[in-house]
């Protein structure tokens, strides 16, 4: 059996407290595809009340409003990401990938004597 050895980096951004995460650009990533909360927590398998916390959560901690949301009725309901939540999930994906690409690059640095080990 091969063995290989991995990593794994997880961005969390704080203010005092866990205010965004990957967990949340899912949840606002799938509002983004499918215009929706109800839609988007469902999509992930989460529970409405759970995802619209998290929402909510963010909102305060980041002082910002993240959706644009109304109510259903006879030409439905629907949500959208604010343009602040736009911004944020642009700068976290960029983070990301930025990051992620410099951790491989150091990762395969530090660890290059136990990758060709295994």
């Amino acid at each position: 059996m091969d063995k290989k050895i991995t990593y794994k980096l997880t961005v969390r951004l704080f203010t005092e407290e866990k205010c965004f995460g990957p967990g949340v650009a899912m949840l606002l990533h799938q509002v983004q595809e499918l215009h929706s909360l109800r839609a988007a927590a469902a999509s992930l398998s989460m529970a409405y009340s759970k995802a619209w916390t998290i929402l909510k959560n963010a909102e305060r901690l980041m002082n910002c409003k993240l959706l644009h949301s109304t109510a259903g009725g006879r030409n439905g309901g629907g949500a959208a990401l604010t343009e602040e939540a736009v911004a944020l999930l642009v700068a976290y994906d960029g983070f990301c990938k930025e990051l992620s690409a410099y951790g491989e690059q150091i990762f395969d640095e530090k660890f290059a004597y136990f990758i060709d080990k295994l």
